[in-house]
């Protein structure tokens, strides 16, 4: 008997109708929805500042994505895209407010950092002023000491030196301050200090020691006998004599000058003994500080 074959063609449509029912259905809706919430999704900002926000868009996309496979209505399918976008859109809202209103904060907390560091240089600043203000005072007070330390000592050294010069009857003079001293240094006719002689130069020695700014020029002088080059011959060597004498006791060679004159610059006539004792003697002139020794013409 004959049978109608559309079993074939009845089981290829079912087949075909169930291939249909299992293909998701989307919608430009359900496109751009999922969009937005990839781009969200993507977002570090959203995902720092809007967990919860972007929780319930991802809630809702899921709900429409479901639809969509279970293949709603389009209707319904767009009805939940719609909510998924509003909920994509509002996390994104949400992290641009909160991330703004950080900025905002970080800004004040910026300037209050700057303000922060502006009054800290400004405090150090003060302390180092005040430092350096107490550090200038103590100066001033250890120089003003020191001044008066260096009156002190130079006013005591004066004195000093005042005494001194008075036991030596030394005279002020245009030359500087002349000491002189008869024949009692010397011997007659002898160039070799006497001890009277070396304890003059050991007095003469402690002056120059204590005034280390003053030079002196040690000049000899003879009377008149006996021939003009021996005379001149003596007195230098009496000068020398005396030089070596403060050069032992101390005092560097560099501050001391001799000069022989020999018979020349009499004080005194030579017709008398007296006369001639006067002119046989030696002269120390002593500079004034810091100054040089004027010769004779």
């Amino acid at each position: 008997m004959f049978k109608p074959n559309f079993k074939p063609v009845a089981l290829a449509a079912a087949l075909a109708l169930a291939a249909c029912s299992t293909t998701p259905t989307t919608t430009g809706e359900l496109e751009t929805a999922r969009a937005n919430y990839a781009q969200a999704q993507g977002n570090p900002i959203v995902a720092k500042y809007a967990i919860a926000e972007l929780a319930a868009a991802t809630r809702a996309m899921d709900q429409a994505n479901t639809a969509a496979a279970r293949n709603e209505s389009l209707a319904e399918i767009d009805k939940l895209a719609y909510i998924a976008k509003q909920k994509t859109a509002s996390a994104e809202e949400v992290a641009r407010a909160k991330s703004a209103e950080d900025q905002v904060k970080d800004a004040a907390t910026q300037r209050d950092q700057v303000r922060l560091q502006a009054r800290t240089a400004e405090a150090e600043a003060a302390q180092r002023r005040a430092e350096q203000a107490r550090m200038d005072a103590e100066n001033a007070q250890n120089q003003a000491a020191s001044a008066e330390a260096a009156t002190r000592e130079a006013q005591s050294r004066a004195a000093a030196l005042a005494a001194a010069l008075s036991e030596l009857q030394a005279k002020q003079t245009e030359r500087g301050i002349v000491i002189t001293f008869g024949d009692v240094l010397f011997n007659v006719d002898q160039a070799n200090l006497t001890s009277q002689g070396m304890a003059v130069a050991q007095r003469l020695a402690d002056v120059l020691r204590d005034n280390p700014d003053r030079t002196v020029l040690v000049e000899g002088f003879t009377d008149s006998t006996g021939s003009d080059a021996y005379n001149l011959q003596l007195s230098q060597r009496r000068a020398e004599a005396i030089r070596v004498a403060l050069g032992q006791m101390g005092v560097a060679r560099a501050r001391i000058e001799t000069r022989g004159y020999g018979e020349a610059y009499p004080v005194a006539g030579n017709a008398t003994a007296g006369e001639r004792q006067m002119n046989r003697r030696v002269e120390i002139v002593l500079s004034e500080a810091g100054r040089p020794i004027t010769y004779r013409r």
